[in-house]
């Protein structure tokens, strides 16, 4: 379905030109039906309104009693408009006939945009008059590429931080929100606010190049002097600057900001600065008494300070909205400002005077800071690393590429090794510094329960969950040994720090295409999967998308032997078996050493070697199976002689000689539902390695296994088809050697810079949840029934209840449904 738009047009002694401009709307190829058209006339006085009624009569026509600019007169026509998307569109336009369908497609398609921005060529269509906006530092919007000849290469779309006025797209609610085009700038730059304003509290405006128009440029302005609209220019860019740009710019931008004022107009009206020198004075004091002349275009400069300085009291109360509404650092923005250092202006003095106050007020690093991303989790921080800090770990190093990151750990044991990025641990309690630092939070396990304030309604703070471990299903079968009360009390705990985290995440990452099956039918149960998100990006990824584990880009290099010729009993002729990484409840350590079992008489050079039984995170308790499985090797008289034990763990850097030693990598784990939706990370070792995998059936890496034929994938507590598969790719070179070539193709796939790409990809231009962002409304509504409508459905649910209960039923659910709407629930 289709939205209503309503294009709003300000008219101002333009009647011509507003008709020309209504008249092509006509040849839009958006349904007449879903299309209003407001115009505004703007105290004009001269017959416009009554003229534009007479050629257009599908037009409704608001008359304002006073001239209130642009900015107010689309103010005024948005108060009659009824769609849910606004248009604005000025009189001296001629939009393309895909100007509407073009733009309403994207704000469909894209739940996070907010505003899209036409492209608008002069009037014969040969030159660019908006393709993209910059804004310098000193508050002052820009046409990039303006006059330039439309060569084809401004044709793609892409996020700009303000569209032009003269033909945008908003989203009904959002600039609702937003208040509207503030009134107090009449014109000019209305539209740069406006659209710093919605980057700033979340949404995106984007450049469609599809949505064209042509545009008479500044038709409105040719019989006014040019110095009337550098005051406007002037006044506006302060006003905007003095809203939008944080405490801490501000601080630096404004006094700059103001003397770069006072030199352009010194410089435009090539005023001597220095007259007034006292060593200037002439001879006679009569002469001193003599007027200066200033031109009007360096008067503008002075006046738009004066009255910059009239408008601060009521710009105050407009700054403390956004700056308390505001979910998005300056730092996010400063890539869609484009050029923030910019000068503008080509006058020598004025130049000069630029690159003094950039200087001086140290303006480089301002708008050059990295964003700031604090990744926390709750794992040991080591030389010797787990899955969660090894993950932790990876995304740090990743991300440090483009950003400035802080990895802070929540475990009392921090000690890691040197890392290009800030590492550090804090006890609970003393994370509010750090997240105060932060422009984008990563979180793991409980770590959102140790910081309250995130959760808090009205958090501006963008939170990325990583889900990558359900471990609620962990829990499931690591619990077994408590007792009943406390395994249920500890699975409702756990389940409700995950339903935490999903209520409160503005991008959740999981492992694999199962784990996302699994977090959606989450999502949707605790209500995050509304009709808009779904209408608006109904595969859901830009709230949850695949990160799995991942491995090193460079292959692992050996730096020392470490089981073959080492580990007494095993030689360097020995076929090697790993157990990569710890032995935990959901895992069948049994099966496998009953397989090896088995294979002990005909080849005992089968030797099967368990990496770490001792978790390096002191909070992690030993599981129950770590023991049965010592006692049954112990039991089959396998210790020392084909079976292996590294009591500790392996320092997470030298795993790979361990790794290399190996002859194949094996995982064996139970049928249940852990298994289902886990993500075995010791398999990623093996591919990285190039170890021929066993792995018994059930989890997304069963699958990977035995479809791209990188070893051989067995039913579960199964030792008989265990140890045919461990003979196979120990002994069968042929098919081990096949194994290894098709692991070098896939292991690609999983480096961390390539899995991490969707994390990496959102923290480049971090947001807020669609569904956490103010004005959040859909484009499309259903019709409401009528009332008789409702009187044929509630009759045909009488005659339902009574055939399925007789009256008894009917009781019961008009019970119901009264009740229902005395607390307040959806009226039917």
């Amino acid at each position: 379905m289709l939205p209503v738009v309503s294009v709003v047009v300000v008219n101002y002694r333009g009647a011509e030109d507003t008709i020309t401009c209504l008249r092509a709307l006509a040849d839009l190829s958006y349904p007449a039906d879903k299309l209003e058209v407001v115009v505004v006339d703007n105290a004009s006085g001269d017959g416009s309104a009554e003229r534009i009624r007479a050629a257009v009569p599908s037009a409704t026509v608001v008359e304002s009693p006073t001239n209130l600019g642009f900015a107010g007169g689309c103010n005024l026509g948005v108060s009659s408009a009824t769609g849910s998307v606004l248009a604005f569109l000025n009189n001296d336009a001629r939009p393309h006939p895909e100007w509407v369908r073009a733009a309403v497609r994207v704000l469909q398609a894209e739940p996070t945009v907010g505003a899209v921005a036409s492209k608008v060529l002069d009037w014969d269509g040969t030159d660019v008059d908006f393709v993209d906006g910059g804004l310098t530092w000193f508050g002052m919007g820009y046409k990039r590429h303006a006059g330039q000849p439309d060569d084809g290469s401004h044709d793609t779309p892409r996020d700009v931080l303000f569209g032009t006025g003269s033909a945008l797209f908003v989203r009904t609610s959002v600039y609702k929100s937003l208040g509207g085009f503030d009134e107090r700038f009449f014109m000019f730059y209305e539209d740069v606010d406006l659209g710093w304003r919605m980057n700033l509290r979340g949404w995106r405006v984007r450049y469609e190049p599809a949505s064209l128009t042509f545009h008479k440029h500044h038709a409105s302005m040719s019989s006014i002097d040019h110095s009337r609209e550098l005051y406007l220019l002037e006044r506006n860019a302060l006003a905007a600057l003095y809203k939008n740009f944080s405490d801490e710019t501000l601080a630096k931008v404004l006094p700059a900001a103001l003397a770069l004022v006072v030199r352009r107009a010194t410089a435009r009206g090539e005023i001597d600065a220095t007259q007034l020198e006292i060593t200037r004075r002439p001879s006679d004091p009569a002469d001193d008494l003599a007027p200066v002349p200033v031109d009007r275009k360096a008067l503008a400069g002075f006046l738009a300070i004066d009255q910059f300085v009239e408008l601060m009291p009521s710009l105050r109360e407009s700054r403390k909205v956004e700056q308390a509404k505001r979910v998005r650092s300056d730092r996010d923005l400063v890539t869609l400002m484009r050029k923030a250092m910019e000068p503008a202006y080509p006058l020598p003095r004025y130049l000069a005077a630029h690159d003094v106050l950039v200087d001086v007020f140290a303006l480089d690093e301002v708008f050059g800071r990295p964003r700031r991303i604090l990744i926390i989790t709750g794992d040991a921080l080591s030389a010797k690393m787990a899955g969660p800090a090894i993950r932790a770990w990876n995304m740090a190093d990743v991300l440090a590429g483009e950003h400035e990151v802080h990895l802070v750990t929540v475990n009392p044991l921090c000690a890691p090794p040197d890392a290009p990025f800030a590492v550090s641990g804090s006890k609970p309690r003393d994370l509010a510094p750090h997240i105060a630092w932060a422009d984008v939070i990563v979180l793991q396990g409980h770590v959102l329960e140790l910081v309250p304030e995130l959760k808090r309604a009205g958090s501006t703070k963008v939170v990325v969950c990583d889900v990558y471990d359900p471990m609620h299903l962990e829990l499931l079968e690591q619990g077994k040994d408590e007792t009943d009360e406390q395994r249920a009390l500890d699975v409702v705990g756990v389940t409700r720090v995950l339903t935490n985290q999903l209520k409160r995440g503005d991008f959740f990452l999981c492992a694999s295409e199962r784990q996302r099956h699994f977090w959606l039918g989450h999502l949707a149960a605790i209500g995050r999967l509304t009709p808009t998100l779904y209408d608006n990006d109904p595969t859901v990824r830009s709230l949850l998308s695949v990160v799995p584990f991942g491995l090193p880009g460079k292959p692992p290099q050996r730096t020392a032997p470490a089981i073959k010729d080492v580990v007494p009993g095993i030689s360097g002729a020995d076929k090697v078996v790993i157990w990569a990484g710890g032995v935990y409840s959901w895992f069948d350590p049994l099966t496998l050493l009953h397989a090896v079992h088995r294979l002990r008489d005909d080849h005992p050079d089968l030797k099967l070697f368990f990496l770490g039984m001792k978790h390096p995170n002191p909070e992690v308790p030993d599981m129950d199976i770590a023991g049965r499985t010592r006692a049954l090797a112990q039991r089959l008289d396998l210790v020392g002689s084909s079976v292996f034990f590294n009591e500790t763990w392996v320092p997470y850097h030298e795993r790979q000689n361990w790794l290399l030693d190996a002859d194949c990598g094996v995982t064996t784990h139970y049928e249940h539902v852990e298994t289902t939706f886990a993500f075995r990370t010791r398999v990623l070792d093996y591919l990285w390695s190039g170890l021929p995998i066993v792995t018994t059936d059930g989890d997304s890496f069963a699958e990977l296994v035995e479809r791209e034929g990188l070893g051989v994938v067995v039913p579960s507590e199964d030792p008989a088809a265990l140890a045919l598969a461990l003979e196979k790719v120990l002994y069968d070179e042929e098919f081990a050697a096949g194994c290894r070539d098709r692991i070098a193709v896939v292991r690609e796939r999983f480096t961390w810079e390539v899995v991490l790409a969707p994390l990496v990809e959102f923290c480049r231009d971090p947001r807020p949840a669609t569904d956490r962002l103010p004005g959040n409304a859909p484009l499309v509504r259903n019709t409401p029934l009528t009332t008789g409508a409702k009187v044929r459905r509630d009759v045909k649910l009488v005659r339902e209840y009574l055939d399925q209960g007789g009256p008894t039923e009917l009781a019961k659910r008009a019970t119901g449904r009264v009740l229902k709407k005395l607390r307040g629930g959806p009226h039917a």
